[in-house]
């Protein structure tokens, strides 16, 4: 028995009428109905039901048929099999806090709150990931059975094909948490949605989750400054992959590819893993959408310190100085700025803890002052563009919180912000020719969803015109 939040639609009647701006009245409705006729033919799935009345010939006379029925004392009894538990689910919103979430869960347990904010085992718990799910069992006096926060749902291309959340249970007048990781599925879904005021709310309106929209911004931003360029009217279409555990959302992957049309110009985005791990987004002419190497290792910050002569702020000496500061709150985190492998992983004098990337046999990175490296940081791994390395710090050193970066050449340090960085490997004959044959049904789901949005697009004016 289920209760609570589910997945919203693509192409519902609600997400056509906030497209329309029609709440209610004839006109909506008609449009509620031409849109699910034309999402019927965009994927190919339509199908006929109706009522006929068949001819009076046909019909049998009608007719009564009487028994003595035989029923014994058993036939009354209630079964003793225990009740299936009511499951809620919700999906964790922007903003969201702890109690807001177990609020919607209708979960008044005693002492759960608590358990959760203050207990190690729940630490997991702490960070609210916008778009993930959270799910409780209860059975039908609202005692809990169970509370799962499913907090990293497995992707395929990162070679994760399980799902990791934090499982609770009452345990006598208290609780127990624990981790556990079970196989996920994984489906693929696709969402269309025009700019009226913001992106986030065009997304919701379209049902994208949060982590999606993040990646198309992180994936265009060289094309699209979203802070600035967007305009009223501008369109997306996306296909993107969900995860599901016994049924049930767990959280989305990867987005898979994107268009977005941005005053006019339409700009495109697909992922392509050339051996089936290592991967990155290509245009669909196949240009690599990133450089070899990104500017800067994090997405937030502010220069602190620049490369060259200084006067060392705690040995007072004037020397100089191998890389860039980057003044950010301890625990920003710190992305590769490109794919790599780890030549060093652990703690230098002055540098703290630091990690070194050698991404060929003539470039190297190093990210010093870490408070802490992410999970699985060691020598001999492998890492790619943006992947998540560590967190800032202010170890060895350093007298505030900052990531000391480096970018070297043939083991020389040079200025990372004025150096002409390598340009992204192009495809040799082979991959192209694999890339065309991998994004052609991307390409083809896309346009059918162009063809969608401006019949959709046709129908509101001569609606919004009678």
């Amino acid at each position: 028995m289920t209760r609570g939040h589910h997945d919203q639609p693509h192409f519902s009647s609600k997400d056509i009428a906030q497209l329309s701006g029609q709440r209610t009245g004839r006109g909506a409705r008609a449009i509620t109905r031409w849109a699910v006729v034309g999402a019927i033919s965009l994927f190919g799935a339509a199908a006929a039901i109706g009522m006929v009345k068949q001819p009076d010939s046909v019909l049998p006379a009608a007719s009564q048929i009487s028994s003595p029925l035989a029923l014994t004392p058993t036939d009354f009894e209630v079964s003793s099999a225990p009740a299936a538990p009511y499951i809620s689910e919700t999906r964790i919103r922007r903003g969201d806090t702890l109690a807001a979430v177990l609020q919607r869960l209708e979960l008044t347990s005693p002492g759960l709150q608590s358990f959760l904010t203050h207990d190690a085992s729940a630490r997991s718990i702490y960070k609210l990931y916008p778009g993930r799910s959270v799910q409780a069992a209860t059975d039908a006096e609202g005692n809990l059975a169970w509370l799962r926060y499913v907090h990293t749902p497995g992707n395929e291309a990162d070679g994760d094909v399980v799902t990791r959340m934090l499982h609770v249970t009452p345990d006598g007048d208290g609780y127990v948490a624990e981790e556990r990781s079970e196989a996920t599925d994984r489906q693929t879904r696709v969402a269309v949605g025009t700019i009226k005021s913001s992106l986030f709310g065009a997304t919701d309106a379209a049902g994208i989750p949060d982590s999606i929209t993040m990646q198309m911004t992180d994936v265009l931003n060289a094309k699209i400054d979203f802070l600035r360029d967007l305009r009223q009217g501008d369109q997306f279409r996306v296909v993107y992959e969900t995860r599901s555990h016994e049924g049930r959302y767990a959280g989305a992957g990867r987005l898979l590819a994107v268009e977005f049309t941005n005053k006019s110009q339409t700009h495109s985005a697909v992922w392509f893993s050339p051996d089936g791990q290592q991967g990155a987004y290509y245009d669909f002419d196949g240009s690599n959408l990133k450089g070899a190497f990104l500017r800067t290792a994090l997405k937030f910050t502010r220069i602190s310190s620049t490369f060259g002569g200084r006067q060392h702020p705690i040995h007072g000496r004037w020397m100089g100085h191998k890389g860039v500061d980057y003044a950010a709150p301890t625990g920003t985190p710190i992305h590769s700025t490109a794919d790599g492998v780890i030549e060093f992983a652990g703690t230098q004098s002055g540098y703290g803890n630091v990690i070194i990337v050698r991404h060929s046999d003539k470039y190297t990175t190093l990210y010093a002052h870490q408070s802490r490296m992410a999970p699985g940081m060691r020598k001999g791994v492998r890492v790619s563009q943006g992947q998540l390395i560590g967190y800032v710090g202010s170890t060895g050193w350093a007298t505030g919180p900052h990531l000391h970066y480096e970018f070297r050449i043939a083991g020389q340090p040079v200025d990372p912000l004025s150096v002409d960085l390598p340009i992204a490997r192009t495809m040799d004959p082979t991959e192209a020719k694999r890339f065309t044959a991998a994004v052609e049904p991307y390409k083809q789901q896309l346009k059918m969803m162009t063809e969608f949005q401006a019949s959709l697009s046709d129908a509101l004016t001569n609606v919004a015109t009678r």
